[in-house]
Protein backbone atom coordinates (compact mmCIF):
# COMPACT_ATOMS: atom_id res chain seq x y z
CA UNK A 1 0.00 0.00 0.00
CA UNK A 2 3.03 2.36 0.80
CA UNK A 3 4.73 1.82 -2.31
CA UNK A 4 1.71 2.82 -4.85
CA UNK A 5 1.46 5.67 -2.81
CA UNK A 6 4.82 6.78 -2.89
CA UNK A 7 4.83 5.87 -7.06
CA UNK A 8 1.56 8.01 -6.83
CA UNK A 9 3.17 10.69 -5.35
CA UNK A 10 6.12 10.41 -7.25
CA UNK A 11 4.17 10.53 -10.50
CA UNK A 12 1.88 13.40 -10.03
CA UNK A 13 4.64 15.53 -7.68
CA UNK A 14 4.94 17.51 -10.97
CA UNK A 15 1.77 18.50 -11.30
CA UNK A 16 1.87 22.19 -9.08
CA UNK A 17 -0.48 24.53 -8.68
CA UNK A 18 -0.79 27.84 -6.57
CA UNK A 19 -1.11 25.63 -3.06
CA UNK A 20 2.07 23.42 -3.88
CA UNK A 21 1.95 19.56 -5.29
CA UNK A 22 -1.32 17.17 -4.02
CA UNK A 23 1.02 15.40 -1.32
CA UNK A 24 1.83 18.38 0.73
CA UNK A 25 -1.24 20.55 0.78
CA UNK A 26 -3.22 17.70 1.74
CA UNK A 27 -0.73 16.97 4.18
CA UNK A 28 -1.32 20.61 5.41
CA UNK A 29 -4.57 20.06 5.50
CA UNK A 30 -5.05 16.84 7.47
CA UNK A 31 -2.62 17.75 9.91
CA UNK A 32 -4.39 20.80 10.78
CA UNK A 33 -5.70 19.83 14.09
CA UNK A 34 -9.83 21.23 14.60
CA UNK A 35 -9.58 23.26 17.26
CA UNK A 36 -12.19 25.58 16.43
CA UNK A 37 -14.73 26.54 14.04
CA UNK A 38 -12.82 29.69 12.22
CA UNK A 39 -9.94 27.06 11.96
CA UNK A 40 -12.07 24.44 10.73
CA UNK A 41 -13.78 26.67 7.91
CA UNK A 42 -10.49 28.03 6.83
CA UNK A 43 -9.33 24.75 6.21
CA UNK A 44 -12.31 24.08 4.03
CA UNK A 45 -12.16 26.92 1.86
CA UNK A 46 -8.37 26.18 1.30
CA UNK A 47 -9.59 23.04 -0.01
CA UNK A 48 -12.51 24.33 -2.07
CA UNK A 49 -10.42 27.02 -3.42
CA UNK A 50 -7.42 24.54 -4.66
CA UNK A 51 -9.77 22.18 -6.09
CA UNK A 52 -11.33 25.10 -8.11
CA UNK A 53 -8.11 26.01 -9.57
CA UNK A 54 -7.06 22.75 -11.10
CA UNK A 55 -7.03 23.42 -14.27
CA UNK A 56 -8.71 21.17 -15.86
CA UNK A 57 -10.98 17.57 -15.17
CA UNK A 58 -7.58 15.28 -15.92
CA UNK A 59 -5.10 17.20 -13.10
CA UNK A 60 -8.92 16.86 -11.06
CA UNK A 61 -9.26 12.82 -11.52
CA UNK A 62 -5.50 12.63 -10.35
CA UNK A 63 -6.28 14.68 -7.23
CA UNK A 64 -9.44 13.03 -6.36
CA UNK A 65 -7.41 9.60 -7.09
CA UNK A 66 -4.62 10.71 -4.67
CA UNK A 67 -7.18 11.93 -1.76
CA UNK A 68 -8.96 8.87 -2.16
CA UNK A 69 -5.90 6.79 -1.84
CA UNK A 70 -3.75 8.56 0.49
CA UNK A 71 -6.64 9.33 3.00
CA UNK A 72 -9.02 6.58 2.62
CA UNK A 73 -9.87 3.59 4.53
CA UNK A 74 -6.32 2.51 6.48
CA UNK A 75 -6.53 -1.09 5.43
CA UNK A 76 -3.98 -2.59 8.45
CA UNK A 77 -6.29 -0.86 10.64
CA UNK A 78 -9.29 -2.67 9.55
CA UNK A 79 -7.57 -6.00 8.91
CA UNK A 80 -6.56 -5.33 12.77
CA UNK A 81 -10.10 -4.58 13.80
CA UNK A 82 -11.61 -7.90 11.86
CA UNK A 83 -9.30 -9.93 13.96
CA UNK A 84 -10.07 -8.36 17.32
CA UNK A 85 -13.56 -9.19 16.56
CA UNK A 86 -13.05 -12.03 15.49
CA UNK A 87 -11.42 -13.51 19.02
CA UNK A 88 -13.76 -11.00 21.12
CA UNK A 89 -16.48 -14.19 21.18
CA UNK A 90 -15.48 -15.45 24.37
CA UNK A 91 -15.38 -11.61 26.42
CA UNK A 92 -18.69 -11.43 26.59
CA UNK A 93 -21.34 -9.39 24.48
CA UNK A 94 -20.30 -5.77 25.36
CA UNK A 95 -16.85 -6.10 24.09
CA UNK A 96 -18.11 -7.65 21.13
CA UNK A 97 -19.71 -4.59 20.59
CA UNK A 98 -17.12 -2.37 21.33
CA UNK A 99 -15.05 -4.19 19.08
CA UNK A 100 -18.10 -4.17 16.23
CA UNK A 101 -17.66 -0.38 16.82
CA UNK A 102 -14.11 -0.04 16.40
CA UNK A 103 -14.09 -2.31 13.40
CA UNK A 104 -17.26 0.28 11.93
CA UNK A 105 -14.87 3.07 12.44
CA UNK A 106 -11.81 1.72 11.06
CA UNK A 107 -13.79 1.43 7.67
CA UNK A 108 -14.82 5.12 7.80
CA UNK A 109 -12.54 6.57 5.23
CA UNK A 110 -10.89 9.81 6.55
CA UNK A 111 -11.61 11.89 3.95
CA UNK A 112 -14.92 11.79 5.09
CA UNK A 113 -15.07 14.05 8.01
CA UNK A 114 -13.72 16.87 5.55
CA UNK A 115 -16.32 16.96 3.27
CA UNK A 116 -19.03 16.71 6.21
CA UNK A 117 -16.85 19.68 7.32
CA UNK A 118 -17.15 21.29 3.96
CA UNK A 119 -20.93 21.07 4.04
CA UNK A 120 -21.33 23.26 6.61
CA UNK A 121 -19.23 26.11 5.62
CA UNK A 122 -21.28 28.92 2.83
CA UNK A 123 -21.10 27.75 -0.24
CA UNK A 124 -19.97 23.74 0.26
CA UNK A 125 -23.18 22.05 0.02
CA UNK A 126 -23.19 23.32 -3.62
CA UNK A 127 -19.12 22.71 -3.63
CA UNK A 128 -20.35 19.51 -2.62
CA UNK A 129 -22.65 18.66 -5.71
CA UNK A 130 -20.58 19.72 -8.27
CA UNK A 131 -17.57 17.37 -7.01
CA UNK A 132 -19.99 14.25 -7.62
CA UNK A 133 -20.48 15.46 -10.65
CA UNK A 134 -16.64 15.20 -11.42
CA UNK A 135 -16.67 12.04 -9.92
CA UNK A 136 -19.15 10.85 -12.08
CA UNK A 137 -16.95 12.25 -15.07
CA UNK A 138 -13.81 10.30 -13.47
CA UNK A 139 -15.76 6.92 -13.13
CA UNK A 140 -17.19 7.41 -16.67
CA UNK A 141 -13.57 8.30 -18.28
CA UNK A 142 -11.17 6.01 -15.83
CA UNK A 143 -9.37 3.35 -17.44
CA UNK A 144 -7.94 2.23 -13.93
CA UNK A 145 -9.73 -0.39 -12.04
CA UNK A 146 -7.95 0.66 -9.11
CA UNK A 147 -9.03 4.13 -9.47
CA UNK A 148 -12.24 3.25 -10.61
CA UNK A 149 -12.53 1.79 -7.00
CA UNK A 150 -11.34 4.54 -5.76
CA UNK A 151 -13.96 6.87 -7.07
CA UNK A 152 -16.92 5.01 -6.72
CA UNK A 153 -15.87 5.21 -2.99
CA UNK A 154 -15.90 8.78 -3.53
CA UNK A 155 -19.22 8.78 -5.04
CA UNK A 156 -21.00 6.18 -2.55
CA UNK A 157 -20.04 8.51 0.09
CA UNK A 158 -21.18 12.17 -1.08
CA UNK A 159 -24.79 9.98 -2.63
CA UNK A 160 -25.25 9.23 1.16
CA UNK A 161 -24.12 12.74 2.58
CA UNK A 162 -26.24 14.61 -0.10
CA UNK A 163 -29.23 12.11 0.08
CA UNK A 164 -29.34 13.22 4.00
CA UNK A 165 -29.30 16.77 3.43
CA UNK A 166 -31.77 16.80 0.49
CA UNK A 167 -34.40 15.19 1.96
CA UNK A 168 -37.64 16.47 1.50
CA UNK A 169 -38.01 18.40 4.43
CA UNK A 170 -35.33 20.58 4.01
CA UNK A 171 -36.61 21.21 0.36
CA UNK A 172 -38.73 24.55 -0.73
CA UNK A 173 -41.04 24.46 -2.99
CA UNK A 174 -41.79 27.70 -4.89
CA UNK A 175 -44.30 29.00 -7.90
CA UNK A 176 -42.05 30.66 -11.09
CA UNK A 177 -43.85 32.94 -12.73
CA UNK A 178 -43.14 35.78 -15.23
CA UNK A 179 -42.33 38.64 -12.11
CA UNK A 180 -40.17 35.96 -10.59
CA UNK A 181 -36.62 37.33 -9.88
CA UNK A 182 -34.78 37.52 -13.59
CA UNK A 183 -31.96 35.33 -12.74
CA UNK A 184 -34.63 32.78 -11.39
CA UNK A 185 -36.66 33.05 -14.91
CA UNK A 186 -33.24 32.66 -16.74
CA UNK A 187 -32.06 29.44 -14.74
CA UNK A 188 -35.48 27.81 -16.21
CA UNK A 189 -34.35 28.39 -19.83
CA UNK A 190 -30.91 27.53 -19.27
CA UNK A 191 -32.25 24.07 -17.30
CA UNK A 192 -34.61 23.27 -19.57
CA UNK A 193 -33.60 20.11 -21.05
CA UNK A 194 -36.64 18.48 -22.53
CA UNK A 195 -38.34 21.04 -24.86
CA UNK A 196 -35.94 23.72 -25.02
CA UNK A 197 -37.00 27.18 -24.81
CA UNK A 198 -36.79 29.41 -27.86
CA UNK A 199 -37.53 33.09 -27.58
CA UNK A 200 -38.85 35.45 -24.72
CA UNK A 201 -42.13 34.57 -25.83
CA UNK A 202 -41.63 31.00 -25.20
CA UNK A 203 -40.60 31.34 -21.70
CA UNK A 204 -42.93 33.58 -20.82
CA UNK A 205 -45.93 31.30 -22.10
CA UNK A 206 -43.74 28.33 -19.83
CA UNK A 207 -44.45 30.43 -16.48
CA UNK A 208 -47.69 32.44 -17.85
CA UNK A 209 -51.30 31.69 -18.12
CA UNK A 210 -52.47 28.17 -18.05
CA UNK A 211 -49.11 27.26 -16.89
CA UNK A 212 -47.33 26.35 -13.64
CA UNK A 213 -43.83 25.85 -13.37
CA UNK A 214 -42.41 24.45 -10.06
CA UNK A 215 -38.89 24.14 -9.16
CA UNK A 216 -37.48 22.80 -5.11
CA UNK A 217 -34.65 24.93 -3.95
CA UNK A 218 -32.70 24.24 -1.05
CA UNK A 219 -31.39 27.07 1.60
CA UNK A 220 -27.58 25.96 1.01
CA UNK A 221 -28.09 26.47 -2.30
CA UNK A 222 -30.29 29.93 -2.23
CA UNK A 223 -31.92 31.19 -5.89
CA UNK A 224 -30.53 28.00 -7.59
CA UNK A 225 -33.58 25.56 -9.34
CA UNK A 226 -32.74 21.85 -8.08
CA UNK A 227 -35.76 20.41 -9.64
CA UNK A 228 -38.13 21.85 -12.39
CA UNK A 229 -41.25 20.77 -13.15
CA UNK A 230 -43.60 22.52 -15.70
CA UNK A 231 -46.99 21.62 -15.87
CA UNK A 232 -49.92 22.56 -18.33
CA UNK A 233 -53.69 22.99 -17.19
CA UNK A 234 -55.74 21.86 -19.43
CA UNK A 235 -59.07 20.27 -20.09
CA UNK A 236 -58.19 16.96 -21.15
CA UNK A 237 -54.66 14.94 -21.45
CA UNK A 238 -52.62 16.34 -24.04
CA UNK A 239 -51.61 13.83 -26.62
CA UNK A 240 -49.05 16.12 -28.29
CA UNK A 241 -46.17 18.55 -27.35
CA UNK A 242 -47.51 20.65 -29.76
CA UNK A 243 -50.31 21.07 -28.28
CA UNK A 244 -48.81 22.44 -25.36
CA UNK A 245 -45.46 24.87 -26.52
CA UNK A 246 -47.64 26.37 -29.88
CA UNK A 247 -50.94 26.76 -28.16
CA UNK A 248 -53.09 29.09 -30.68
CA UNK A 249 -54.29 30.56 -27.75
CA UNK A 250 -50.90 33.09 -27.56
CA UNK A 251 -50.52 35.32 -30.10
CA UNK A 252 -46.78 36.85 -30.74
CA UNK A 253 -45.68 39.65 -29.20
CA UNK A 254 -43.23 41.96 -28.50
CA UNK A 255 -41.24 39.44 -26.32
CA UNK A 256 -40.32 37.17 -29.51
CA UNK A 257 -36.61 38.63 -29.52
CA UNK A 258 -34.05 36.06 -28.71
CA UNK A 259 -33.52 34.61 -24.84
CA UNK A 260 -29.87 36.41 -25.82
CA UNK A 261 -31.27 40.08 -26.00
CA UNK A 262 -32.27 41.86 -22.73
CA UNK A 263 -35.95 40.65 -21.27
CA UNK A 264 -38.87 42.37 -23.07
CA UNK A 265 -40.97 44.91 -21.30
CA UNK A 266 -43.81 43.46 -19.09
CA UNK A 267 -47.28 42.47 -21.05
CA UNK A 268 -50.13 42.05 -18.96
CA UNK A 269 -51.05 37.96 -19.26
CA UNK A 270 -54.59 36.47 -20.14
CA UNK A 271 -56.66 35.55 -17.48
CA UNK A 272 -57.64 32.07 -16.74
CA UNK A 273 -60.84 30.90 -16.62
CA UNK A 274 -60.75 28.28 -14.37
CA UNK A 275 -63.68 26.12 -15.92
CA UNK A 276 -61.74 25.31 -18.78
CA UNK A 277 -58.90 23.78 -16.16
CA UNK A 278 -60.10 19.80 -15.23
CA UNK A 279 -56.37 18.34 -16.09
CA UNK A 280 -53.08 18.77 -15.41
CA UNK A 281 -50.71 17.22 -17.45
CA UNK A 282 -46.31 17.24 -16.73
CA UNK A 283 -44.71 17.81 -19.94
CA UNK A 284 -41.43 18.19 -18.59
CA UNK A 285 -39.39 17.61 -15.27
CA UNK A 286 -35.54 17.99 -15.00
CA UNK A 287 -33.10 18.22 -12.12
CA UNK A 288 -30.49 20.81 -12.79
CA UNK A 289 -27.51 19.37 -10.72
CA UNK A 290 -25.97 15.97 -12.51
CA UNK A 291 -24.24 15.93 -8.87
CA UNK A 292 -27.68 14.68 -7.21
CA UNK A 293 -27.99 11.89 -9.73
CA UNK A 294 -29.44 9.07 -7.92
CA UNK A 295 -30.89 11.16 -5.07
CA UNK A 296 -34.48 11.40 -5.13
CA UNK A 297 -36.37 14.50 -5.76
CA UNK A 298 -38.42 14.02 -8.88
CA UNK A 299 -41.08 11.87 -7.38
CA UNK A 300 -41.44 14.03 -4.18
CA UNK A 301 -41.99 17.41 -6.61
CA UNK A 302 -44.81 15.75 -8.45
CA UNK A 303 -46.50 15.11 -5.15
CA UNK A 304 -46.14 18.31 -3.61
CA UNK A 305 -47.42 19.95 -6.84
CA UNK A 306 -50.17 17.66 -6.99
CA UNK A 307 -51.13 18.91 -3.51
CA UNK A 308 -50.68 22.36 -4.47
CA UNK A 309 -52.63 22.45 -7.73
CA UNK A 310 -55.56 20.35 -5.97
CA UNK A 311 -55.80 22.97 -3.19
CA UNK A 312 -55.46 25.95 -6.16
CA UNK A 313 -58.01 24.10 -8.30
CA UNK A 314 -60.49 21.95 -6.05
CA UNK A 315 -62.20 20.15 -9.50
CA UNK A 316 -59.32 19.06 -11.10
CA UNK A 317 -59.51 15.51 -11.90
CA UNK A 318 -56.98 14.14 -13.69
CA UNK A 319 -52.74 14.27 -13.29
CA UNK A 320 -50.81 13.14 -16.14
CA UNK A 321 -47.64 12.94 -17.88
CA UNK A 322 -46.80 13.99 -21.38
CA UNK A 323 -43.57 11.84 -21.61
CA UNK A 324 -40.36 11.49 -23.78
CA UNK A 325 -39.59 8.33 -24.74
CA UNK A 326 -35.49 8.38 -24.79
CA UNK A 327 -33.33 5.82 -26.10
CA UNK A 328 -37.07 4.32 -28.14
CA UNK A 329 -35.82 4.56 -31.70
CA UNK A 330 -32.16 3.33 -30.76
CA UNK A 331 -33.63 0.31 -29.40
CA UNK A 332 -36.23 -0.07 -32.40
CA UNK A 333 -32.75 0.21 -34.95
CA UNK A 334 -30.82 -2.89 -33.06
CA UNK A 335 -34.29 -5.11 -33.07
CA UNK A 336 -34.22 -4.41 -36.90
CA UNK A 337 -30.54 -5.10 -37.25
CA UNK A 338 -30.45 -8.01 -35.74
CA UNK A 339 -33.08 -9.74 -37.06
CA UNK A 340 -31.94 -8.91 -40.55
CA UNK A 341 -28.74 -10.40 -39.26
CA UNK A 342 -30.22 -13.49 -38.52
CA UNK A 343 -31.83 -13.54 -41.99
CA UNK A 344 -28.53 -13.41 -43.47
CA UNK A 345 -27.38 -16.10 -41.55
CA UNK A 346 -30.61 -18.37 -41.79
CA UNK A 347 -31.44 -18.03 -38.06
CA UNK A 348 -35.01 -16.55 -38.51
CA UNK A 349 -37.38 -17.18 -36.17
CA UNK A 350 -41.03 -16.74 -37.50
CA UNK A 351 -42.04 -16.51 -33.58
CA UNK A 352 -39.48 -13.72 -32.88
CA UNK A 353 -40.80 -11.64 -36.22
CA UNK A 354 -40.62 -7.74 -35.51
CA UNK A 355 -43.18 -7.13 -38.18
CA UNK A 356 -46.57 -8.54 -38.50
CA UNK A 357 -47.62 -9.97 -41.48
CA UNK A 358 -50.59 -7.29 -42.00
CA UNK A 359 -47.79 -4.65 -40.96
CA UNK A 360 -45.68 -5.85 -43.97
CA UNK A 361 -48.30 -6.08 -46.31
CA UNK A 362 -49.02 -2.32 -45.67
CA UNK A 363 -45.40 -1.41 -45.80
CA UNK A 364 -44.57 -3.06 -48.97
CA UNK A 365 -46.15 0.18 -50.83
CA UNK A 366 -43.20 1.96 -49.19
CA UNK A 367 -40.81 -0.36 -50.59
CA UNK A 368 -38.16 1.04 -52.87
CA UNK A 369 -36.63 -0.80 -55.70
CA UNK A 370 -33.38 -0.98 -53.98
CA UNK A 371 -34.89 -2.19 -50.98
CA UNK A 372 -33.68 -5.91 -50.92
CA UNK A 373 -36.57 -6.63 -48.19
CA UNK A 374 -39.42 -4.64 -46.74
CA UNK A 375 -37.68 -4.85 -42.90
CA UNK A 376 -34.79 -3.03 -44.89
CA UNK A 377 -37.62 -0.55 -46.37
CA UNK A 378 -38.75 -0.04 -42.79
CA UNK A 379 -35.11 0.13 -41.35
CA UNK A 380 -34.55 3.13 -44.10
CA UNK A 381 -38.28 4.83 -42.83
CA UNK A 382 -36.98 4.71 -39.13
CA UNK A 383 -33.89 5.90 -39.78
CA UNK A 384 -34.25 8.67 -42.05
CA UNK A 385 -37.38 10.23 -40.74
CA UNK A 386 -38.57 10.35 -44.22
CA UNK A 387 -41.96 8.77 -44.13
CA UNK A 388 -42.79 12.21 -41.87
CA UNK A 389 -43.98 13.99 -44.89
CA UNK A 390 -45.50 11.29 -47.06
CA UNK A 391 -48.98 10.84 -45.61
CA UNK A 392 -49.34 6.87 -47.26
CA UNK A 393 -45.76 6.20 -45.49
CA UNK A 394 -47.22 8.41 -42.00
CA UNK A 395 -50.32 5.57 -42.38
CA UNK A 396 -48.03 2.44 -42.68
CA UNK A 397 -45.40 3.67 -39.89
CA UNK A 398 -48.07 4.14 -37.23
CA UNK A 399 -49.67 0.36 -36.22
CA UNK A 400 -46.10 -1.12 -36.27
CA UNK A 401 -44.63 2.09 -34.46
CA UNK A 402 -47.22 2.04 -31.63
CA UNK A 403 -47.05 -1.48 -31.22
CA UNK A 404 -43.13 -1.78 -30.65
CA UNK A 405 -43.25 0.86 -28.82
CA UNK A 406 -45.61 -0.27 -26.06
CA UNK A 407 -43.46 -3.53 -26.50
CA UNK A 408 -40.34 -1.60 -25.46
CA UNK A 409 -42.10 0.17 -22.68
CA UNK A 410 -44.00 -2.77 -21.34
CA UNK A 411 -41.59 -5.86 -21.79
CA UNK A 412 -38.69 -4.70 -22.70
CA UNK A 413 -36.65 -4.64 -18.89
CA UNK A 414 -33.48 -4.19 -16.69
CA UNK A 415 -33.19 -6.06 -13.86
CA UNK A 416 -36.99 -6.89 -13.41
CA UNK A 417 -37.85 -2.97 -14.38
CA UNK A 418 -38.47 -0.80 -16.95
CA UNK A 419 -35.38 -0.70 -19.20
CA UNK A 420 -36.64 2.86 -20.24
CA UNK A 421 -35.72 5.62 -17.77
CA UNK A 422 -38.44 7.90 -17.76
CA UNK A 423 -40.99 4.96 -17.78
CA UNK A 424 -39.32 3.35 -14.63
CA UNK A 425 -39.53 7.07 -13.14
CA UNK A 426 -43.10 6.96 -13.37
CA UNK A 427 -43.97 3.35 -12.78
CA UNK A 428 -41.97 3.43 -9.94
CA UNK A 429 -44.24 6.57 -8.72
CA UNK A 430 -47.23 5.05 -9.01
CA UNK A 431 -48.17 6.13 -12.20
CA UNK A 432 -49.87 3.83 -15.07
CA UNK A 433 -48.91 3.43 -18.48
CA UNK A 434 -51.55 5.02 -20.12
CA UNK A 435 -51.37 5.97 -23.53
CA UNK A 436 -49.14 6.39 -26.38
CA UNK A 437 -49.11 9.06 -28.90
CA UNK A 438 -48.60 8.78 -32.83
CA UNK A 439 -46.82 12.00 -34.18
CA UNK A 440 -46.85 13.69 -30.72
CA UNK A 441 -43.22 15.58 -30.79
CA UNK A 442 -42.55 15.85 -35.09
CA UNK A 443 -39.30 17.86 -34.12
CA UNK A 444 -36.03 16.51 -35.33
CA UNK A 445 -35.10 15.85 -31.56
CA UNK A 446 -38.09 14.07 -31.26
CA UNK A 447 -38.12 12.30 -34.10
CA UNK A 448 -34.17 10.91 -33.30
CA UNK A 449 -35.07 10.16 -29.94
CA UNK A 450 -38.74 8.19 -30.55
CA UNK A 451 -40.28 8.35 -33.96
CA UNK A 452 -41.79 11.30 -32.74
CA UNK A 453 -43.62 9.35 -30.01
CA UNK A 454 -44.68 10.03 -26.40
CA UNK A 455 -45.98 8.81 -23.91
CA UNK A 456 -49.19 9.54 -21.28
CA UNK A 457 -48.18 8.18 -17.50
CA UNK A 458 -51.49 8.74 -15.73
CA UNK A 459 -51.25 9.40 -11.82
CA UNK A 460 -54.75 7.71 -10.18
CA UNK A 461 -54.17 9.15 -6.83
CA UNK A 462 -56.60 6.47 -5.43
CA UNK A 463 -54.17 3.55 -6.80
CA UNK A 464 -51.00 5.46 -7.08
CA UNK A 465 -49.32 4.06 -3.89
CA UNK A 466 -50.50 0.32 -4.71
CA UNK A 467 -49.11 0.72 -7.99
CA UNK A 468 -45.82 1.82 -6.99
CA UNK A 469 -45.78 -1.24 -4.33
CA UNK A 470 -47.02 -3.81 -6.93
CA UNK A 471 -44.21 -2.41 -9.17
CA UNK A 472 -41.52 -1.53 -6.87
CA UNK A 473 -42.03 -5.22 -5.13
CA UNK A 474 -42.92 -7.43 -7.93
CA UNK A 475 -42.31 -5.56 -10.63
CA UNK A 476 -45.60 -5.94 -12.37
CA UNK A 477 -46.00 -2.65 -14.54
CA UNK A 478 -50.01 -1.14 -14.63
CA UNK A 479 -50.96 -0.17 -18.20
CA UNK A 480 -54.11 0.70 -19.64
CA UNK A 481 -56.14 -2.01 -21.77
CA UNK A 482 -55.11 0.56 -24.70
CA UNK A 483 -51.63 -0.17 -24.39
CA UNK A 484 -52.01 -4.18 -23.59
CA UNK A 485 -54.08 -4.27 -26.71
CA UNK A 486 -51.27 -2.71 -28.86
CA UNK A 487 -48.72 -5.60 -27.40
CA UNK A 488 -51.65 -8.15 -28.81
CA UNK A 489 -49.63 -11.23 -28.91
CA UNK A 490 -46.23 -10.16 -27.93
CA UNK A 491 -46.88 -10.89 -24.07
CA UNK A 492 -47.35 -14.17 -25.26
CA UNK A 493 -44.74 -14.26 -27.80
CA UNK A 494 -42.08 -13.01 -24.84
CA UNK A 495 -42.89 -15.30 -22.21
CA UNK A 496 -40.64 -13.39 -19.56
CA UNK A 497 -41.86 -11.01 -18.50
CA UNK A 498 -45.80 -11.41 -16.67
CA UNK A 499 -48.24 -9.63 -18.11
CA UNK A 500 -50.11 -8.26 -14.59
CA UNK A 501 -53.78 -8.90 -13.79
CA UNK A 502 -56.09 -6.54 -15.28
CA UNK A 503 -57.20 -5.84 -11.66
CA UNK A 504 -60.32 -4.95 -9.96
CA UNK A 505 -63.50 -4.44 -9.82
CA UNK A 506 -64.36 -0.45 -9.38
CA UNK A 507 -61.31 1.30 -8.36
CA UNK A 508 -59.95 -0.60 -11.98
CA UNK A 509 -61.98 1.76 -13.78
CA UNK A 510 -58.79 3.66 -15.20
CA UNK A 511 -57.58 0.71 -17.40
CA UNK A 512 -60.77 0.32 -18.90
CA UNK A 513 -60.76 3.55 -20.54
CA UNK A 514 -59.58 4.48 -23.90
CA UNK A 515 -58.57 6.92 -26.36
CA UNK A 516 -58.68 10.41 -24.53
CA UNK A 517 -60.91 12.14 -22.02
Amino acid sequence: MKTVLNLCAVKISAMNSESGDFFTFLQSIFSTPNLGTVASEAKCKRFCNFYRALPDISTKAAFLSYLAQSHGINQDNVIQGAQTLAVSQERGEAFVLKAMERLRASMTPSYQSLLQQIGRIEGGVKFLVDLRSDILNCITSSTSELDSAHFQALNRLLQELLTLWFAVGFLELQRVTWTSPCDIVQKISDYEAVHPIRNWTDLKHRVGSYRRCYVFTHHSMPREPIVVLHTALTSEISSSIHSIIHNPRFRASSSDSPLTEAAPPHEPLEEENTSEITTAVFYSITSTQRGLKGVELGNYLIKRVVHELQTEFPHIASFSSLSPIPGFRDWLMNQINLQMHRARIGEEDSDQMLLTSAEMQTLENCRQNHHSSILEAFKHLVQSNQWLPRQEAVMAMKVPLLRLCARYLYLEKRRGFALNPVANFHLANGAVLWRINFLADTSIRGLNQSCGLMVNYRYYLDIAETNSQEYLLHQRISASNDVLDLIGSDTTTFKTVATPARQNSASSSPFRESGSE
